[in-house]
């Protein structure tokens, strides 16, 4: 009888768990939509589709999957030279947005969430603040 109270104590907070941090991402990914509407979107397009041979796709892009790190420091220092993503090299530069460490996460959850993009973990302001040029 004990065990099953602690069965099921355990997956009662499991549950919760997942679900709060589900509605973290959606209230961040939220945000950063707005974000990337006003900052992004000029150049990787309304659905994230980019420019061929000029601005990467962020939709369903093997870049944002494969290199975390090095995509949000590209949203907070900037990004310069040479990238494959999707098997097409670009070389281009983003200048920075000025954005706020959390504004980078909330924009990054939203982009690594969308057009195809899944990510088992939410990106966090601290992640944000940790990376160095």
């Amino acid at each position: 009888m004990k065990e099953n109270f602690c069965l099921f104590l355990f997956l009662l907070v499991s549950v919760y768990y997942a679900q709060a941090q589900e509605t973290v991402l959606a209230e961040s990914m939220q945000r950063g939509a707005e974000i990337y509407t006003d900052f992004c979107v000029t150049c990787h397009l309304e659905g994230g589709e980019g420019i061929t041979g000029t601005f990467p796709p962020l939709a369903k892009s093997d870049y944002l999957a494969q290199n975390r790190e090095a995509s949000i420091r590209g949203v907070k220092y900037g990004q310069q030279g040479e990238m494959t993503v999707n098997g097409v090299t670009y070389n281009n530069i983003m200048t920075p947005m000025g954005l706020d460490d959390d504004e980078i996460a909330d924009v990054m959850n939203f982009i690594m969430n969308s057009w195809g993009n899944s990510s088992d973990e939410i990106v966090t302001t601290e992640e944000v603040l940790a990376i160095e040029k």
